[in-house]
């Protein structure tokens, strides 16, 4: 039986971008469609005011990244507040990456700023901090592309970190089996990053550029931590209910 995901899309692409990558729903889709794990989805670009009608029922949600600040107060930011805390607070389980980390950890008690660091891009590596059930294949540390230049700088009270590094120390955490968060972005390709750094060179400056420009030569574990989220969403929580 396949997983059902709720991917709430926060944001549109650039126009230029839009025929070859349509959307992050889409990239989280063609991400997804790759593990061995069957799942199927539904996209709602909450941006735009879309949202599941009440009776439809997921085994998970995922919120996307964005341009926008996860401490911003737009209207549709303070609507996906609510509804996400809705459904915290019925036992969802909820996904979040980039933006979507951020904002899960604002929501839940923790904080999020723009980082003293400034931008993060290119392909990034963590050290992992822990591993649970749902970690399969285990690594003993992670690279994922990263755009970013908000950053979570202080955890819920109840998360667990899982990876980190000297530039993001909460790169990534869960919170016991409902929430899990990752600030790098699994459902990125190389060329995907390449034409945002094309498109931000001026605003990143000449050095970050090329520094992230080079490291697109790596490879990224997008894919794994792909399997990671669906592990996640199919692991059993302590009542044993998935």
């Amino acid at each position: 039986m396949s997983l059902r995901i709720c991917i709430l899309e926060t944001d549109v692409l650039r126009p230029e971008l839009v025929e070859q990558y349509q959307g992050y729903g889409r990239m989280f889709e063609q991400l997804f469609s790759r593990q061995p794990i069957a799942a199927e989805f539904r996209v709602y670009n909450v941006m735009n005011g879309e949202y599941p009608d009440a009776n439809e029922v997921f085994d998970a949600y995922l919120v996307t990244g964005s341009k926008a600040d996860s401490f911003g107060s737009d209207p549709w930011i303070e609507t996906l507040k609510a509804y996400l805390l809705e459904r915290y607070a019925r036992g969802d389980k909820l996904l979040g990456v980039c933006f979507g980390h951020q904002l899960l950890a604002l929501l839940l008690g923790g904080k999020t700023e723009r980082a003293s660091q400034g931008w993060g891009v290119g392909v990034h590596r963590y050290q992992l901090a822990a591993h649970a059930p749902w970690m399969d294949p285990q690594v003993s540390e992670l690279t994922l592309l990263i755009s970013h230049q908000d950053q979570v700088t202080s955890l819920p009270e109840e998360a667990t970190v899982i990876a980190s590094s000297d530039f993001c120390p909460f790169a990534a955490y869960h919170i016991r089996d409902q929430v899990l968060c990752f600030q790098g972005h699994p459902e990125f390709v190389h060329d995907y990053s390449r034409a945002l750094l094309d498109a931000r060179q001026q605003h990143l400056g000449d050095e970050v550029y090329q520094r992230a420009l080079a490291s697109l030569s790596e490879g990224h574990q997008g894919d794994l931590v792909g399997e990671w989220m669906l592990r996640f969403v199919g692991h059993p929580g302590k009542d044993g209910a998935a």
